[in-house]
């Protein structure tokens, strides 16, 4: 049975989700995974988390995978900051390494990557408007796209950064190395995809 990971992401436009899809794998096939989980693009955090629970109740293997939406607590699991910030209770049958967090969500992921953003972005990127690398799941989601687009506003309306088709853009170009040496969240989830797959 393939394993799948249900995201928080693609909206509600057929379109946006195929782009998400294909963002994710492309990152996911530079992981060096023995097979290829399933992405499954949910759009809101609610949907992606009632598919999971669907899946889970229906024997399937799946991880769900959503933002944080805040920094995560030092002793925190996935589950209990889900808990504590959205309300959802873990669904029986499952275990800890299946509920995996964007910290602070998909944006830190794309900040961290200064390279993948030269190569998308070019000359017309200003690195300097980017966060500092350390500690970059500490900061607020907000901060982080905030700091984003004024990194990429001199690109123009039509290449600057947004949500939506150029961040899945962005995404399938990352460098997962490049990620885990600054996101801890980012390590543990690609050890956990290594561990079932």
């Amino acid at each position: 049975m393939s394993l799948h990971i249900y995201i928080e992401g693609g909206g509600d436009r057929n379109e946006l989700k195929i782009r998400c899809r294909r963002g994710y794998q492309s990152l996911l096939g530079k992981m060096g995974l023995q097979r290829m989980p399933r992405t499954v693009a949910c759009g809101g955090r609610d949907t992606a988390f009632d598919k999971f629970k669907t899946a889970i109740r229906n024997g399937q293997d799946a991880i769900l995978l959503v933002d944080s939406e805040d920094p995560v607590a030092e002793k925190a699991t996935p589950w209990s900051h889900l808990k504590a910030r959205d309300g959802w209770d873990q669904p029986a049958n499952t275990d800890d390494e299946q509920a995996q967090l964007m910290v602070t969500c998909m944006e830190t992921w794309i900040v961290a990557d200064h390279e993948a953003l030269k190569r998308v972005f070019g000359s017309c990127m200003r690195e300097s408007s980017l966060p500092p690398l350390v500690e970059l799941e500490s900061r607020n989601r907000h901060d982080v796209l905030a700091a984003l687009e004024n990194a990429t506003k001199s690109c123009g309306r039509t290449r600057m950064y947004k949500k939506g088709a150029r961040s899945f853009q962005i995404l399938g170009e990352l460098n997962p190395s490049t990620l885990k040496t600054h996101l801890p969240h980012f390590e543990i989830f690609e050890g956990v995809l290594k561990k079932w797959v």
